[in-house]
């Protein structure tokens, strides 16, 4: 498989290609495998990965295009049907990329297309890890470590022959083991996986703005070669007369799953295709468990072309879209992923010193956290790490070393330090660019100038964002990130915060820019071509289902108006008056005054016109006056505990909407069940409870009204919720009024043991809800005494003792004692 010298003249029995099995994500690959093609100097490049995607290395030359990125396929029509080919700088196949450009180099991606990928719905089957086996026969327990120790730490050239030789002796070893059983491998594993997807199955709904994860398209890591060992191979022409064994026979005797088949035999009709068309110094790039099967010579391809014969395929179009560090970490999920990319990166790009600056970069971030580490602390983890090494007969010091010299002597032991470190750099969360030009929809188009306008920045790491709604800037970016989450890209996260607090012209947000929202972009495409038509088209018809209630249309309001909506807002409030005129059910409009309310309230800052909206608003106010009467009759306790908590949040709405008119009708309805005794005593205690703290009822007309509660007619269980629904979370009543107290205090001694029992979990549920310093303050009362009318020191009781040391005292200073 040695290549012929680049100078010499071409020999007609020499191999016309060079397969280099490369590890997914391998800085050591990638590095070695840039060597190689600067010493094999091909005329063509192939590479693994969709063979569609070959229009999308035109952008390979544009600046703009800065990884980690990756191509992105999906289905027009159900755009969760995609797949992702993730590429970082460290990737060989990036390398090979780069090369190819900088070269003028003609290069194809050889594997499946897209368009078949996004049809095929392949099973894997058993898992296989073909680097776990060589890592086992080397002595080794960790298949990463392995792989490291071996491929990643040297730049040898010949590593690649002996790799493929390796992966060949593995193929043969597995075959053998598994025998007849059609046994699949694992697809995700590093050292012969995709560059590939993840993406998108179309049986599986998927989740808002995630692409649901296709079948790995790797197959898996544990294919055999699927062409026979007597099978005849041609130099690569199509010959459609073989009479060699089928791959699909092969396949079955030999434990490979078809779809791995597939998967090696489009490769090998592409590299047929280049070889036909001229090519004479082809170097091919792909895992390293595949590379077996792509030597010289290929093989007839009438068998290759039976088993690719009647592929299903789906229309896909084809992008780039950026990436992510910690979406290439296989903790992320992804297949192909590597355990830490940020380290990798910076194995990649640090040539010189690489230990010593790692360790830099690991101090620097333990500063940014306020933890003292100086230079001596770097000198001596490089001394330990570099020891470390030696002992272990490594050449260079591995993230396994440098990690033990960071917890030793960076973090003192600290295992909470060391996954700080983890996070931030081990993994790492850079974030790619694509050129603007690169082809997508008018929507993502439309996003982008949005974002570049406003100077909002894309990043993965979590920002925290404050907004001053009294700026136009501002107000600008509140709507784009609230008519995103219309459209389910949740870029953006409303989060509570103490500058929040100053007043409802600020906003607070989180930003975190996933890779997936390409996806979720692409998907609420189908709404419209701008942010704002998009989520306003969404929203109209998401309102105009026949299951949507008051609340979901309050909510949808409410979101309308916060990113200024105006389409959408005058439909909305068409379809609330509608469905609010309709419903008899108090409790759901109930549930939906308080939203309506506080979408009233930005109309202030945000310069809304929401005249239509009060006009609602005092609609459904007269219905929910106009049916309380009824809604309150008959309801078991928990149903009155409901119905009372949404009588308790339309009451602090209606009192912050500071409408005269609205109150007063709101006060009179509650002033009429407060005088019944047919509703459950939960209600009418906490009406009684409101009416006190409006002024409409003085203290001792609720004091006289508790005392009715109270009195002879009632099971002991209706006085408790009586008690629960007037006194609920206000213990200072109590404190501060002791004839309520008295009252309480006297139906309490009243009870018998049964009553008392059955009370009990009643009166500590509503004790329990007070502030501990009004239950200490309840408890000083009691003790001290609670006889009505009667103040604390009056209810003291004399101490003699104490009585008589004062006396003596006082008859002192007035001279009349003994």
């Amino acid at each position: 498989m040695s290549a012929a010298d680049p100078d010499s003249g071409s020999d007609a029995s020499e191999p016309r290609t060079r397969v280099f099995g490369i590890r997914h994500h391998g800085p050591g690959s990638a590095r070695s495998l840039r060597l190689a093609l600067d010493h094999y100097r091909p005329d063509t490049i192939v590479i693994e990965g969709p063979a569609d995607a070959d229009p999308l290395t035109a952008y390979l030359g544009d600046p703009s295009l800065v990884p980690p990125v990756a191509m992105l396929a999906y289905v027009p029509d159900a755009p969760t049907r995609a797949a992702f080919w993730p590429f970082a700088e460290f990737s060989p196949e990036w390398q090979a990329l780069r090369y190819a450009t900088e070269h003028g180099v003609p290069v194809h991606f050889c594997d499946l297309p897209a368009t078949t990928v996004l049809a095929l719905d392949a099973e894997p089957g058993d898992s296989i890890d073909p680097l776990a086996e060589l890592a086992s026969a080397a002595g080794y327990d960790d298949a990463e470590r392995w792989w490291d120790a071996i491929v990643e730490s040297t730049t040898d050239i010949e590593t690649f022959d002996a790799l493929t030789e390796a992966m060949g002796v593995l193929r043969d070893s597995i075959a053998r083991r598994i025998g007849p059983a059609t046994t699949a491998t694992d697809p995700r594993q590093p050292g012969g996986g995709p560059p590939p997807g993840q993406g998108a199955t179309p049986d599986r709904k998927p989740d808002a703005a995630e692409p649901v994860p296709v079948t790995d398209e790797e197959g898996n890591d544990g294919h055999h070669d699927a062409r026979s060992k007597s099978e005849s191979r041609s130099t690569g022409d199509d010959d459609d007369s073989s009479t060699g064994t089928e791959p699909t026979l092969v396949a079955a005797t030999q434990g490979i799953d078809a779809h791995a088949l597939r998967r090696e035999a489009y490769m090998r009709q592409t590299i047929r295709k280049v070889l036909k068309g001229g090519a004479q110094r082809v170097a091919i790039v792909c895992g390293a468990w595949h590379a077996p099967a792509l030597v010289e010579p290929l093989g007839p391809a009438a068998p290759d072309a039976r088993l690719l014969k009647g592929l299903p395929k789906v229309k896909a179009r084809l992008t780039w879209v950026p990436w992510t560090h910690s979406r290439l970490a296989a903790s992320s999920g992804y297949g192909a992923g590597v355990t830490s990319p940020g380290w990798y990166h910076h194995l990649f790009t640090e040539t010189e010193q690489p230990i010593p600056r790692w360790l830099t970069k690991v101090a620097t971030a333990l500063r940014g956290h306020d933890l003292p580490v100086s230079s001596a602390h770097i000198i001596e983890a490089v001394r330990l790490a570099e020891t470390l090494a030696a002992l272990r007969d490594r050449p260079l010091a591995g993230l396994s070393e440098v990690t033990e010299a960071t917890r030793a002597v960076l973090c003192d032991g600290d295992e909470a330090m060391l996954r700080l470190i983890g996070a931030e750099l081990v993994v790492g969360e850079a974030l790619g660019s694509v050129p603007a030009t690169t082809p997508t929809v008018p929507l993502d188009a439309h996003l982008r100038a949005q974002i570049r306008t406003l100077r909002l920045k894309q990043q993965p790491q979590a920002a925290l964002v404050e907004l001053d709604l009294r700026k136009e800037r501002d107000r600008l970016k509140s709507r784009l990130l609230h008519r995103l989450r219309i459209l389910e890209v949740e870029w953006g996260i409303p989060t509570d915060s103490d500058v929040r607090a100053t007043g409802t012209f600020r906003e607070t947000w989180t930003l975190q820019w996933e890779p997936e929202f390409a996806v979720a972009v692409i998907e609420a495409s189908r709404w419209g071509t701008t942010v704002a038509s998009a989520a306003e088209t969404k929203l109209l018809d998401t309102a105009d289902r026949d299951d949507r209630t008051v609340g979901d249309l309050t909510d949808a309001l409410g979101l309308a108006l916060l990113a200024d909506l105006g389409g959408a807002t005058t439909g909305l409030i068409g379809r609330l008056e509608s469905v609010a005129a309709l419903d008899h059910d108090v409790t759901h409009l109930l549930a939906a005054l308080p939203a309506l309310v506080r979408t009233l309230r930005y109309g202030d800052v945000r310069g809304t016109d929401t005249a239509a909206l009060t006009h609602v608003a005092d609609g459904m106010l007269i219905r929910i006056c106009a049916g309380l009467h009824g809604a309150v009759t008959g309801l078991d306790t928990d149903a009155a505990l409901e119905l009372r908590d949404l009588i308790d949040a339309g009451h602090t709405a209606i009192h912050i909407r500071d409408d005269t008119a609205a109150r007063e009708a709101w006060l009179e309805a509650l002033h009429r069940i407060a005088d019944r005794d047919d509703v459950h005593g939960a209600i009418v205690g906490r009406t009684v409870r409101l009416l006190c703290d409006a002024g409409r009822i003085d203290a001792a007309e609720s004091a006289r009204r508790l005392a009715a509660a109270l009195s002879i007619g009632s099971t002991a269980a209706a006085k408790a919720d009586w008690i629960d629904g007037f006194l609920g979370g206000r213990g200072l009543l109590l404190v501060h009024d002791r004839e309520l107290l008295r009252l309480v205090d006297d139906w309490l001694r009243t009870l018998d043991d049964d009553q008392f029992v059955q009370t009990l979990p009643l009166l500590r549920r509503t004790f329990g809800a007070f502030e501990s310093g009004e239950r200490r303050a309840i408890g000083a009362a009691v003790r001290d005494g609670v006889s009505g009318g009667t103040g604390a020191a009056d209810a003291r009781q004399l101490d003699p003792d104490r009585g008589a040391r004062a006396m003596r005292v006082v008859a002192d200073i007035l001279g009349v004692g003994p």
